[in-house]
């Protein structure tokens, strides 16, 4: 009678804790952590007072470090910059209304890997802090914060979920030599994995950190041209797979920047 009375009251107190104390659901978590990411995500253009619009937004980037250093890919840098009519390489802080523009110039890119450090001029923001973590497992579910389309629908960041659907080469080899050309035979001799994502994404978001939902803390790169253009040049109709370039490629192109994290 005494251990029926004490399943009882383990029962008891179980479903009391799940009334007053629920588990917290993915959803919650990640709700949390968009609270603190967010201030971190920022929007890489260019700004040009006579021109209509005065604002060019190409793609995302987050920051890290220092809190004046930020991440991006490399082909989200303009081609070239107005100097003579005075535009500016930028990046786009806070959402809305409250958005603000501050100056930025470049430290430091990557081409083989598509990434590009900037430094924000005499302003700072909260940093995210990049993985230490090698590598992620197939399955793992993941989310990215961007600018979507670029500010067609607004200064506003906005984010997706998704798992690593695969982890795979940069670069994959063609049935036919006619598919090939300078870029893709360079990549081939020089791969390197990158995560395949089941979320789409858009050109605005190439520059998106790819995070852990539950603590915020950078995985990858989202990167949705420069990859597709080598592993998806054969389809007809590319697909809409989304692709990210692992952080440890970042935090290579801190140190050689002499950037500390």
């Amino acid at each position: 009678m005494l251990k029926n009375k004490s399943i009882f009251s383990f029962t008891y107190l179980f479903l009391f804790s799940l009334t007053f104390f629920p588990p917290i659901s993915a959803n919650a978590q990640l709700a949390d952590t968009l609270v603190t990411l967010k201030p971190s995500i920022v929007g890489v253009g260019t700004f040009m007072k006579t021109r209509r619009p005065p604002a060019n937004l190409l793609g995302t980037g987050f920051v890290v470090a220092d809190g004046k250093t930020v991440v991006t890919n490399a082909h989200v840098l303009p081609n070239d910059i107005d100097v003579e009519n005075n535009e500016e390489l930028t990046v786009f802080i806070g959402a809305g209304k409250d958005a603000k523009i501050r100056k930025a110039q470049v430290l430091q890119v990557d081409k083989v890997h598509d990434l590009a450090l900037l430094e924000i001029v005499s302003f700072e923001l909260p940093a995210l802090k990049i993985s230490d973590i090698g590598s992620v497992r197939e399955g793992e579910l993941f989310a990215f914060t961007g600018f979507p389309i670029g500010a067609v629908l607004g200064l506003y960041p906005v984010t997706h979920r998704g798992i690593i659907s695969a982890i795979s080469p940069i670069a994959i080899p063609v049935t036919s030599t006619k598919d090939l050309d300078i870029t893709m035979i360079k990549r081939l001799q020089n791969p390197y994995d990158v995560y395949q994502l089941d979320a789409t994404a858009y050109p605005g978001n190439s520059g998106s950190p790819l995070y852990d939902p539950d603590t915020g803390e950078v995985v990858g790169v989202i990167n949705k041209v420069f990859i597709k253009q080598s592993k998806e040049t054969v389809l007809e109709k590319p697909s809409g797979i989304t692709y990210a370039i692992p952080a440890r490629y970042v935090k290579a192109l801190l140190k050689d920047a002499n950037i500390s994290e």
